[in-house]
């Protein structure tokens, strides 16, 4: 078994802001608060907390309070001691991550219900971008002319390969068509890219929150998942460059290019730094970049994470949220040292991606600057209502609007997540616990809103919502409701 990663002292001081400015004793305030870091997942379990001394010292306490707490967390069952490993964090029984919603076969499934007026909160993807049905056709009649062949491509259209390359190419990324792979769309690319480069059993970094399916779809292939808690801001670079020299992992598989489920968009000294990080520890990083169309502020893109490491990283493309996640259509952007060895990987998955979908996607991708201008519109309308309807019927919750992708991360006021899906499916409201993004647990505190409904829909849901919000808090013991009110 693998040593648990190591939290240095400095990390969770720099978590435990305010911890002491509640009343009542001043071990329980700092139990308390580490408890609620690792229901919330940004301190994961199985992490080694620093030593009663190092802690001692960096919050400026005495050791009795340290000593204290973390006894209090052993006994609640959040901590575990471990010879040779120290502290370790953990999750007590019942704690574990939940679903929010049934998963089959790796994706996420929405009860179903036959309540009338029902809102459909569990799935960020849109309907499809005006210009499908044109590219249809022009596909359609371009097929008679592919009927003759065998129709397997295992590394796709060379069309489709040459617009794909001509996009990066734009993007300032230089790419040849022979570095593009196309796939059926991005969880199977994701799928591939890890099985090309990691070993059952080998360690894959990605971030926590993460999105649910792709999660499901690394561990699917006999891989551990290594998370990496992210901020309420975004990416914490130490933290992440402590975890990638500790567990040495072999691949990375990261979003961050408006990150699902945060919306988070990372810079591009933070993108050099990581890249850095990952060379020297010799691990390939896989981009996944299905929302990078979906810029929505007007603001100025950073450069592909590829741009930085142009021979070891692996980037993921689709047409699924841009365009239309009826197409199944996605793309691996590979160095050229390693096109081989995925064609390989390939093989035992799949022959090749539908060849109408790949003439599709070839008109659609050629004429993206004229499709995504109306797509991005309507994105900024609904992000902006639904955060309207958030500030008007639950002001207790808290969110950083994001500059692009397709949902909100909401922060409530009490880990009551999964709870609250029971509570709002009553009212015809589907939602997902921020517990599903979680690879190790926790994240209670969460939800993921996407803003892919009209505007009015999800003001009504967000109203919804609230009514359940106020059930679930007159359902709660009077300390409790107080925390979620």
């Amino acid at each position: 078994m693998a040593a648990p990663r190591h939290l240095p002292a400095s990390t969770v001081a720099a978590l435990m802001h305010g911890w002491s400015e509640a009343g009542g004793p001043a071990y329980r305030n700092l139990a308390e608060r580490i408890r609620l870091l690792i229901a919330d997942g940004r301190i994961p379990p199985g992490a080694r907390l620093p030593s009663e001394r190092e802690l001692t010292e960096a919050l400026g306490v005495s050791r009795t309070t340290v000593a204290s707490a973390y006894r209090e967390l052993r006994d609640r069952g959040y901590l575990a001691s471990r010879r040779g490993s120290g502290s370790v964090t953990s999750l007590p029984s019942g704690a574990a991550r939940g679903t929010g919603g049934r998963s089959t076969a790796g994706i996420t499934q929405a009860p179903e219900f036959d309540t009338p007026g029902l809102y459909d909160l569990t799935c960020a993807a849109s309907p499809s971008a005006v210009g499908i049905g044109s590219a249809v056709g022009a596909a359609t009649e371009e097929l008679a002319s592919h009927l003759g062949t065998p129709g397997y491509h295992p590394q796709g259209l060379l069309e489709l390969r040459e617009e794909i390359a001509a996009y990066y190419e734009a993007k300032g990324l230089p790419t040849t068509p022979d570095q593009i792979i196309v796939t059926a769309g991005a969880l199977a690319g994701t799928a591939l890219a890890v099985r090309s480069v990691a070993e059952i059993g080998d360690r894959v970094l990605t971030e926590s929150p993460t999105h649910p399916n792709s999660m499901d779809a690394i561990r699917r292939g006999g891989n551990r998942i290594v998370a990496a808690p992210m901020t309420p801001h975004g990416w914490d670079l130490p933290l992440l460059e402590a975890t990638i020299r500790q567990t040495a992992p072999r691949a990375a598989w990261m979003v961050v290019d408006f990150h699902n489920p945060t919306g988070g968009l990372m810079p591009d000294a933070d993108r050099e730094r990581l890249a850095a990080a990952f060379a020297r520890s010799r691990t390939t990083a896989i981009i996944d970049e299905t929302l990078a169309d979906l810029a929505l502020d007007g603001r100025p893109m950073p450069a592909p994470f590829a741009t930085y490491d142009p021979l070891g990283v692996i980037t993921i493309g689709s047409l699924s949220k841009s365009f239309w996640g009826g197409l199944r259509i996605g793309w691996l952007r590979v160095p050229p040292a390693l096109v081989a060895r995925v064609l390989d990987a390939r093989a035992s998955m799949d022959l090749g991606a539908p060849v109408l979908e790949q003439l599709i996607a070839t008109r659609l991708i050629a004429s993206r600057d004229e499709i995504l201008p109306e797509r991005r519109m309507g994105l900024l309308t609904r992000r902006d209502a639904l955060a309207r309807a958030l500030r008007e019927h639950l002001p207790s919750w808290s969110f950083e609007l994001p500059g692009g992708g397709l949902s909100l991360w909401c922060e409530l006021p009490a880990p009551v997540g999964s709870s609250l899906v029971g509570v709002a499916e009553r009212t015809g409201v589907l939602l997902m616990a921020g517990s599903r993004f979680s690879p190790d647990g926790g994240l209670e505190r969460f939800m993921r809103l996407p803003y892919t409904l009209q505007p009015d829909d999800l003001t009504e849901a967000v109203r919804r919502i609230a009514t359940a919000y106020g059930q679930l808090a007159d359902a709660v013991p009077r300390r409790s409701a107080a925390m979620i009110a």
